[in-house]
């Protein structure tokens, strides 16, 4: 369990530097890949079943990291390559192509998803040509605003995160939307015992991630619920090993997976927008079932969900121009406004079942701005660290930032948790 951290606590963490490592997702490279479909290689190119539309993958170069630090990862994947495949001997050793990233798009308008990905070749064979997104990579700032304000949170419910990060403990997680799967790869990453199970309805976004974006092909599963490959091939496990028997991608409609799990989820991460860039009505309106289904799929005493949000009003000044990033903070329109007051109703609030509500405590829903785009991420947690009477924003903010600060530094995390739920925090009445 964690105590919330003291005043001497928070001290030493803000007063000793840590070496970071170095983000190699920072904003300052998103003019590497955020311009036109028009400025980037096609890789992938064909039109969705499920009503995204064009899906396209486009690949734009990286500039780290730079050649001279490819040698590591070399000496790296012949490690790994002698780990699970001992006396492999004419396999030939992996070499490092080049490192790009990987932007996927829907109609050649929507940016989805982007990562970055590392090509890699046998020696022995110049022809064959393998993928691995980087897995520690976070490009997209909302991103990176959902991991830090979500497990900032279920840290805060006196939830026991140490023993998930040394994989003591199970942390069960369900991520809804795929993309190009750079939000679960990260997780199971940095978090040894996270068990994620992913949903994604649309199977040329699966493809695509797995074929043209790097994803572990092994983490895809059957409709019968068994791994679609029932072994990973040896460059797979020399790239994925200890990460990829931890994920499970399922091609499936979430309302239906939601109404026929039996599983209870300690975080369920929600990005789900289609190809108009629209997220669908029925994984919002309260009167429907995927939210009343998600509220029993949610742990009791800590679950948390996440969910980015866009805006849904006017975000330019009255000259046309774009605020600055100090200034902008999500417009919480009709739209948006109602989306969280479903989520908060029903899973912690006044649309729950009693049992939910008995049990939940000191549930509470926020939201908080995303730095550099017109995003938000809406949080609802159930059990949060707080007596509900002294629940305030004050109170609230104050353990969020003593939470991401703990977290920053056990997680060894190469972005600050901190700049992420610090400015804009609205509570949700």
């Amino acid at each position: 369990m964690w105590r919330r951290a003291s005043s001497n606590f928070l001290r030493r963490f803000s007063t000793s530097v840590r070496r970071r490592p170095e983000d190699e997702g920072d904003w300052l490279y998103s003019s590497e890949w955020w311009g036109s479909s028009d400025d980037g290689q096609t890789v992938l190119r064909s039109t969705s079943g499920k009503g995204n539309g064009v899906v396209a993958v486009h690949a734009h170069p990286s500039s780290r990291p730079s050649k001279m630090d490819w040698s590591k990862m070399e000496k790296w994947l012949q490690h790994r390559y002698e780990e699970v495949h001992p006396g492999y001997g004419d396999g030939g050793n992996l070499r490092v192509l080049g490192y790009q990233w990987r932007v996927l798009r829907f109609n050649d308008v929507t940016r989805q998803s982007t990562v970055k990905v590392m090509a890699a070749y046998e020696e022995n064979k110049p022809g064959s040509v393998y993928l691995m997104q980087q897995p520690h990579c976070l490009a997209v700032p909302y991103v990176k605003s959902m991991v830090s304000a979500g497990l900032t949170t279920l840290a805060s419910c006196n939830y026991d995160i140490i023993s998930t990060l040394q994989g003591k403990k199970n942390m069960h997680i369900l991520c809804i939307g795929h993309g190009g799967g750079s939000l679960p790869l990260f997780l199971a990453s940095k978090i040894q015992g996270a068990i994620i199970h992913v949903v994604e309805i649309d199977p040329l976004v699966i493809s695509a991630s797995i074929r043209a974006m790097g994803f572990p092909a092994f983490s895809f599963m059957t409709k019968s619920g068994d791994r679609a490959s029932a072994k990973p091939d040896v460059i797979n496990e020399v790239m994925w090993k200890g990460i990829h028997e931890r994920l499970y991608l399922y091609e499936a409609d979430a309302e239906e997976f939601i109404n026929n799990s039996t599983n209870l989820y300690d975080m369920i991460f929600i990005d789900a927008y289609d190809g108009d860039d629209i997220f669908p009505h029925k994984l919002w309106d309260p009167d429907l079932p995927f939210l009343k289904a998600l509220s029993t799929r949610l742990h009791p005493k800590h679950g948390t969900v996440v969910v980015n949000l866009h805006s849904d009003s006017d975000v330019l000044n009255h000259d046309g121009s774009f605020p600055s990033a100090a200034e902008l903070i999500l417009p919480m329109g009709k739209y948006v406004s109602r989306v969280c007051r479903a989520y908060k109703d029903v899973l912690v609030g006044t649309g729950g079942s009693c049992e939910d509500k008995a049990d939940s405590g000191s549930g509470l829903a926020f939201t908080v701005a995303v730095p550099w785009t017109c995003n938000t991420s809406m949080v609802v947690c159930r059990g949060f660290g707080v007596d509900s009477e002294y629940i305030n924003l004050d109170s609230v903010v104050s353990t969020l930032i003593s939470k991401s600060l703990e977290l920053e530094y056990v997680m060894d995390l190469p972005f600050s948790c901190l700049e992420y739920v610090k400015r804009g925090v609205v509570l949700l009445e």
